[in-house]
């Protein structure tokens, strides 16, 4: 990707502010979600009649109030926070070996094309007497995924994620995609995939 050397500037700024930085939500628009809609379908239908097209064909009619509503729900992790998804699923056990969960599938949109990424992400981790509930790795991922992102900072977010909930020996992640920006576009690679890894703690 033609800016992937403006994001590991960005990535080595927000490792050193350290995981709050990483996770923290971002901050929920005021406007309300029929106000915000509406202002988005509008920008839809601009972008349909900047490309050719005419909005007001059958085939298009509903297309930006649909693609506005789409948007908001592939962007929905905006609106969510580390406590919503954890929901006190935290346990007290004395377990010391790995926890790992695999092939948890994510969708997200690069920020830079705002074209879909997608691929699986898998989490390890080795308590320090606290557990968190399988289901709450999965939608971890899938908070950070809904926003648009870069696959490295992902990757970084999910783990600090992690070690802020239960503070284990050590959390190792690993994210496995294919990026659109590489497949419908640019350099057109459709069998190229993208590994990227995070590992604190005793992993390290």
């Amino acid at each position: 990707d033609d800016e992937r050397e403006d994001v590991v500037g960005e990535e080595h700024k927000a490792s050193k502010e350290g995981a709050g930085a990483l996770v923290r939500p971002a901050k929920k628009t005021a406007a309300p979600e029929d106000e915000r809609l509406a202002r988005m379908a509008g920008a839809v239908k601009t972008l349909l009649e900047s490309i050719g097209e005419d909005p007001g064909r059958e085939g298009l009619l509903k297309t930006p109030e649909r693609m506005a509503k789409a948007l908001l729900f592939f962007t929905k992790g905006y609106s969510t926070s580390l406590p919503d998804v954890i929901n006190d699923a935290v346990f007290h056990e004395d377990h010391s070996e790995m926890v790992i969960v695999r092939d948890i599938e994510i969708a997200s949109l690069c920020e830079h094309h705002m074209v879909p990424f997608v691929g699986k992400v898998h989490i390890g981790y080795v308590p320090h007497r606290k557990v968190i509930g399988l289901s709450k790795l999965a939608r971890i991922a899938e908070m950070f995924a809904r926003r648009l992102q870069v696959q490295e900072r992902l990757t970084k977010q999910i783990a600090h994620a992690i070690k802020d909930a239960i503070d284990p020996l050590g959390v190792g992640v690993v994210v496995e995609c294919s990026h659109m920006c590489m497949v419908m576009r640019g350099v057109q690679k459709p069998s190229a995939s993208t590994i990227t890894s995070s590992v604190l703690g005793c992993f390290q």
